[in-house]
């Protein structure tokens, strides 16, 4: 029986309010999880996009988007 399976059957015989409850935490969880890979991602761009602001880019500041 793999870990979920296991926490399937500890959660299938509680009542609805506890099972809302975990439900809600694990949801924390995944999305907890889900913004710390954003953050990661988001730092790692930050380090490249100091390359671009320089004074010779100043002119591409002003340019309208299409």
């Amino acid at each position: 029986m793999d870990l979920a399976e296991q926490v399937y059957q500890a959660v299938k015989p509680l009542p609805d309010p506890i099972v809302q409850e975990i439900l809600d935490f694990a949801l924390f969880l995944r999305q907890r999880e889900e913004a710390f890979e954003w953050q990661n991602l988001m730092l790692a761009q930050a380090g490249s996009l100091t390359d671009w602001d320089n004074i010779e880019d100043e002119v591409w500041n002003n340019v309208p988007a299409i």
